[in-house]
């Protein structure tokens, strides 16, 4: 069959879609409620099937409405994809990046986009913040062009490439007498309480292993959703906490917290760059992939080098 569906209907759907919200699409898209709305009841028309539905306040994807979505995605990607090779076979660096990345590399990946846009002016981005299951959700339905994160999925076709070390490290209220210890036992570690991130992220997965691993038993205190959170958490006196070394430059400068030398630590991940193995790369993902790859350490090392002794 054939359904005339226009290209810029696709977009307002794929909006619709992404943000389960026709007031938050028509906002991003610049277009009233209602038009946005009237074109969406269009394409049900067309395709004689509702792509939408709203059960209580809330917007859900029909079957037919994700089918839809995934395909929407491929063709807004494909599109801009065509763009970009064009300019780049006369010449010109442009493009347009949405980059996903855990509220852990926030901080690294905000210098190394400043760094990156100074080199490449032409290509713009959209840095989204999610954590670990918002990550996934990325992955699974196209929704970023490149991740970066810690811990990737084994049931998923990707594309992993290591890029930097991710070293996860304790820090504590600043004069804790364990602080001054030249060395600390895992075992010491038993005597205090931690903060700790929810169940289910990357932090908490790393933390556990390693202590399984090593036959300790850790008190925990607290759950926190973010880094951010447990960084306060612990400068107040709340207890320990186990966070990645790139979330700490400002907390060290001020001497806010303390890293401890406990033996066997740090706890050392990988950051990974990675997008479905079945994805088109364009020129832009490529340029961004290349710095990545081939700056990021340089980058971070030469900015804080006061860091390094951590490692």
């Amino acid at each position: 069959m054939n359904y005339p569906i226009t290209f810029r209907q696709l977009e307002i759907f794929n909006s619709v879609a992404r943000h389960l919200s026709y007031t938050r699409a028509s906002e991003e898209l610049h277009l009233s409620q209602p038009a946005v709305s009237m074109q969406v009841k269009q394409m049900e028309h067309l395709i004689d099937t509702a792509l939408t539905e709203k059960i209580g306040k809330k917007l859900y994807l029909t079957e037919v409405g994700h089918l839809m979505f995934n395909y929407s995605t491929q063709v807004i990607a494909s599109k801009a994809a065509m763009e970009e090779s064009l300019a780049a076979l006369k010449g010109t660096e442009t493009g347009h990046l949405r980059i996903a990345v855990p509220e852990t590399a926030n901080q690294f990946v905000t210098l190394l986009l400043a760094q990156f846009r100074q080199r490449h002016p032409g290509i713009s981005f959209e840095l989204l913040i999610h954590n670990r299951e918002g990550l996934l959700r990325c992955l699974k339905h196209n929704q970023a062009d490149l991740i970066i994160m810690g811990q990737t999925p084994s049931d998923l076709d990707l594309k992993t490439e290591a890029f930097m070390n991710n070293p996860l490290v304790i820090i504590a209220p600043p004069n804790h007498p364990l602080s001054e210890k030249k060395t600390i036992r895992l075992q010491d570690l038993t005597q205090v309480e931690f903060v700790v991130r929810e169940i289910g992220s990357g932090t908490r997965i790393a933390m556990q292993k390693f202590f399984d691993a090593n036959g300790i038993q850790l008190k925990t205190s607290m759950e926190m959703p973010n880094n951010e959170a447990i960084k306060q958490a612990v400068a107040a006196g709340l207890g320990f906490g186990i966070v990645s070394l790139h979330t700490l430059q400002q907390e060290l400068t001020l001497k806010q917290i303390e890293v401890l030398a406990v033996e066997e630590m740090p706890i050392m991940r990988v950051w990974y760059l990675v997008h479905q193995q079945q994805k088109l790369l364009t020129p832009a993902m490529a340029i961004f992939r290349d710095f990545v790859i081939l700056k990021t350490q340089e980058i971070w090392v030469t900015k804080y080098p006061q860091l390094a002794k951590h490692l």
